[in-house]
């Protein structure tokens, strides 16, 4: 057994804690003692069933109801009023995550923290006189009007989505991509949405760390994003018009002295391929001015493959709008191939005339999406206030044409008027071939055409219009006496819809 030593001297511990690292015991913290609510005590005492003098033995409703509002003898400490004090809130998250981790020290692991609930703002129809309901408004973020400061802004998320390679920006940041560009002139005008929005996705980050290196141009298309550059050439971006064509000539002329120079958000380069110019070409070429110059860069490749798939895209489209036609199924591929290179897009928006019976019709049209009215025009005698009766000329609804069908092929084939008035009745979006390039489609395709199609509801004769005319008109007569009926019904009664008690 080993013996250990005793200090005859005793130690002498300090009784302010702040003085020593080993204090010999904590003083209890001063609690204030909570106040007691009398009249739920007396409640809570002559709960029926409780053990007294009578009754030696507690039923467990008795029990289970004191046990559940025992601790309502104690009145709630009142809410301070103004500011809240963030230093208590941080004591008592402080104490419930300490026991947390205490509690779950014991199993083998350290409980999660809950997350603070988020603050509220307080709707603006709500009013109140509190000050701190108004706080949260007064905290949100203030963003800059200043069109330079918005500017900067762009350039600096731009980089930073620039950084992730293209595989790994999400569908989310190549959009953002997109509305920033957006904000850039060159882009605005020289590229169209859809060939942007594609673009973006292959866009990348390039980057130059020294000086007076010199980036080849003829690769691709440049926006630089920091830093300066000076063009080594006259033309420094080619967008393909007519102007730039001129100053394409050979030898390529050489800026010695020029005070031009590229600043942020600026551009040089070239999205299509100059033919008979090498890569390395000084035409379209700039040269760093200062050290870690970065660009944003999409190479002519990366736009010739996006071009053709967009191409590919749009003509599969309109080969599926040409399929979806009964009278075209059974079309050879060739033909339909040469119909779709043909097809435009456009739309129209509801009650809107697209084709005048009598007419030539201005396009044939293969319906997309959307639904019209097909009318046709009926003499009728109309009977005036003095009896007399006078000729009338009214159009009658003989039929619908919606997804998948066509119109208005003989009346361009042949050139003759075509024989109903077509209106549209929601949100129209159409394939057409214009009038103009019909001389395109060669012999055959355009005797599949008469072949395969008839004049659009040129099969109605006058009495099917007639009939279909008094049907309508009768039905519409016998719906306006049913609601003079229930009109006079209801007022007969008393009873105003929308006035008095009814109004609601």
């Amino acid at each position: 057994m080993a013996l250990v030593p005793v200090s005859k001297q005793s130690k002498k511990y300090p009784w302010n804690i702040k003085d020593t690292n080993d204090p010999r015991s904590k003083l209890p913290e001063n609690i204030k003692a909570p106040v007691v609510d009398y009249d739920a005590l007396s409640w809570l005492c002559n709960i029926d069933g409780l053990s007294s003098r009578d009754n030696a033995d507690t039923s467990e409703d008795a029990h289970r109801l004191f046990m559940e509002n025992y601790h309502n003898i104690f009145v709630p400490e009142p809410k301070k009023a103004g500011f809240p004090v963030h230093a208590e809130k941080r004591a008592i998250a402080g104490k419930s995550t300490a026991q947390g981790q205490s509690v779950d020290a014991t199993a083998g692991r350290t409980a999660e923290v809950e997350k603070k609930p988020t603050r509220k703002s307080s709707p603006a129809e709500e009013f109140t006189h509190n000050i701190k309901d108004y706080l949260p408004q007064f905290h949100k973020e203030r963003r800059s009007e200043d069109p330079d400061l918005i500017r900067m802004e762009n350039i600096k998320t731009l980089r930073k989505l620039l950084r992730k390679l293209p595989f790994e920006r999400s569908a989310t940041d190549n959009d953002r991509i997109f509305s920033i560009l957006k904000t850039f002139d060159f882009f605005v005008d020289n590229i169209s949405n859809s060939v942007l929005k594609e673009l973006c996705v292959v866009a990348h980050l390039e980057t130059w760390k020294e000086q007076n290196f010199t980036v080849f141009g003829n690769t691709g298309l440049h926006m630089v994003l920091r830093g300066k550059v000076k063009p080594l050439t006259k033309l420094y971006v080619y967008t393909g018009l007519e102007d730039d064509e001129l100053q394409l000539r050979s030898p390529t002329p050489v800026l010695e002295d020029t005070d031009i120079v590229l600043e942020i958000g600026e551009c040089f380069g070239t999205l299509q391929k100059i033919e008979g110019k090498e890569p390395t070409t000084r035409l379209l070429s700039v040269k760093t001015i200062d050290a870690n110059c970065e660009f944003l860069k999409i190479s002519v490749s990366d736009y010739s493959k996006v071009n053709v798939q967009i191409q590919q895209r749009e003509q599969t489209e309109k080969l599926n709008l040409l399929m979806s036609c009964s009278q075209y199924k059974l079309w050879p591929r060739q033909p339909m191939q040469q119909v779709a290179s043909l097809i435009e897009w456009i739309s129209y928006p509801p009650n809107t005339v697209i084709v005048s019976e009598g007419y030539k019709a201005p396009f044939i049209g293969f319906i997309k999406s959307g639904e019209c009215h097909v009318l046709r025009q009926v003499d009728v005698l109309h009977t005036l206030r003095h009896g007399g009766k006078e000729k009338k000329t009214k159009q009658v609804v003989m039929g619908k044409l919606g997804m998948s069908d066509s119109f208005a092929e003989i009346s361009l084939l042949q050139e003759e008027p075509i024989t109903c008035s077509i209106v549209t009745a929601t949100d129209m979006e159409l394939g057409v071939i214009r009038p103009e390039r019909l001389h395109e489609l060669d012999e055959v395709t355009v005797q599949l055409f008469k072949q395969s199609n008839t004049p659009t509801f040129g099969e109605l004769t006058k009495d099917d219009i007639q009939n279909e005319y008094m049907q309508q008109e009768q039905k519409r007569a016998w719906n306006e006496f049913k609601h003079s009926v229930v009109v006079d019904v209801i007022n007969a009664q008393g009873i105003r819809p929308g006035y008095g008690k009814w109004s609601k």
